[in-house]
């Protein structure tokens, strides 16, 4: 069952990381070790949990975006470089001597050196900006960025509306935020099926690959007690955004939402 908000009823102090109620101060260190253990074998992860469905969801993020050459843009909880990638690409299709600058951030140091070493694998050795920072308090000055996207990590921030509310202040007016997410599964049959597979196939394949089955049990609860479609929407416009809209993906599956720093 997907849940709306980010602490247990009738406790202060708490917050859920997946199942499990923590203390709040707890969390990011809890999420930091999760993906520290998975970092290496993330974006291969991606590929057999999703059978590759993953990278049509992010090419649905990256064309909805529509990033352009000039644009500066900032990745969060983006750590291997799988969403800047996309956009440096789609930015250069513009063949534009507009400068672009694209800036990762993420909380987990392990996840950034996966992206960095990507890098420059591929010989892209200035194109990017790696940050350390957290999505609730981020090290960028206000108004700094075009754009900023947000891909599979807002369910692990441990407070959503600051993370959504530092989001708008590092956006410039007309600025636009774009998340994509695990969202509710709208199709009956399709849910429950998604559920057995979760929670049984998951954790498996965690295990199997990634060595570390405990880790994807946190992923596949984390997914549970996100807010759904609706309720995201209305916590981005309850910060300030306008123009709130949202896009699922897969039968609700996935789910983008969009807004703007008016």
């Amino acid at each position: 069952m997907t849940q709306d908000a980010d602490h247990t009823p009738g406790e202060t102090g708490t917050t859920h990381f997946g199942f499990k109620t923590v203390a709040e101060d707890e969390k990011a260190g809890m999420v930091r070790a999760v993906f520290d253990a998975v970092a290496p074998k993330y974006d291969l992860m991606n590929d057999l949990m999703s059978a590759g469905v993953h990278r049509l969801w992010k090419a649905a993020m990256i064309d909805w975006l529509a990033p352009r050459a000039g644009q500066s843009i900032v990745d969060v909880a983006g750590g291997t470089g799988d969403i800047a990638f996309r956009m440096r690409d789609r930015m250069e299709e513009s063949q534009s001597d507009k400068p672009s600058a694209v800036t990762v951030c993420d909380i987990n140091a392990e996840m950034l050196n996966v992206g960095r070493n990507r890098a420059i694998d591929r010989g892209r050795l200035t194109d990017f900006t790696w940050v350390c920072g957290n999505a609730e308090t981020l090290p960028f000055p206000d108004m700094s960025f075009d754009a900023y996207t947000i891909a599979f990590g807002l369910r692990n921030v441990t407070h959503i509306d600051k993370a959504l509310a530092e989001g708008r202040r590092v956006l410039k007016p007309g600025g636009r935020l774009l998340c994509l997410e695990f969202s509710k599964v709208l199709a009956p049959v399709l849910d429950k099926l998604y559920d057995a597979y979760s929670f049984r196939v998951m954790p498996w394949l965690g295990g199997l690959v990634a060595g570390d089955r405990d880790a994807y049990r946190y992923l596949a609860e984390s997914i549970r007690r996100f807010p759904d479609q609706n309720a995201l929407a209305a916590r981005m416009t309850a910060v300030g955004f306008n123009q709130v809209k949202v896009s699922n993906l897969s039968g609700g599956i996935a789910a983008m939402h969009s807004g703007w720093r008016i």
